[in-house]
């Protein structure tokens, strides 16, 4: 009897051991799986903050008849606009609070055929929509660092 009883308990020690291994491996499992789902979504928000910048992008384009005539209207001096697409920077304004100020598109550009020429213009995005009514002289036309007048 004894040893049927010690034959017993050495079944059941290992039945149990592998019960436990078989749970911590499935929980290991889920828990890479979960780390996976993590990676996986954070490069879907990525992609999708990329995607909206295309779009918003493509609006400004669309708009750019806009932008130059804003432009224009800052001197009479000014003949013609170029615009930097590729230098268009996305950002939150800073308004001196912690949670920052509005969401910014800041564009650049140059004007009159001039190299060392200069410009930017700041346009609000409210709930992801570009506003164009608020855009604004974000820095003051230049020529060589020196404000143009």
């Amino acid at each position: 009897m004894v040893g049927g009883l010690m034959k017993r308990r050495k079944i059941m020690m290992v039945a149990s051991i592998v019960a436990l291994l078989s749970i911590g491996g499935c929980s290991v499992k889920h828990k890479d799986d979960t780390k996976q789902g993590k990676t996986i979504a954070a490069s879907s928000i990525k992609e999708d903050k990329e995607a909206i910048k295309q779009k918003q992008l493509a609006y400004l384009k669309e708009h750019e008849k806009e932008i130059v005539d804003f432009m224009k209207a800052q001197s009479p001096k000014i003949e013609s606009v170029q615009i930097y697409w590729d230098e268009t920077q996305w950002g939150v304004a800073g308004n001196g609070t912690p949670q920052g100020g509005d969401e910014m598109i800041l564009i650049f550009g140059g004007f009159n055929q001039n190299p060392e020429s200069s410009w930017r213009v700041d346009v609000v995005v409210e709930d992801g929509k570009i506003n164009l009514k608020t855009m604004s002289l974000g820095q003051y036309l230049r020529i060589g660092g020196r404000i143009f007048e």
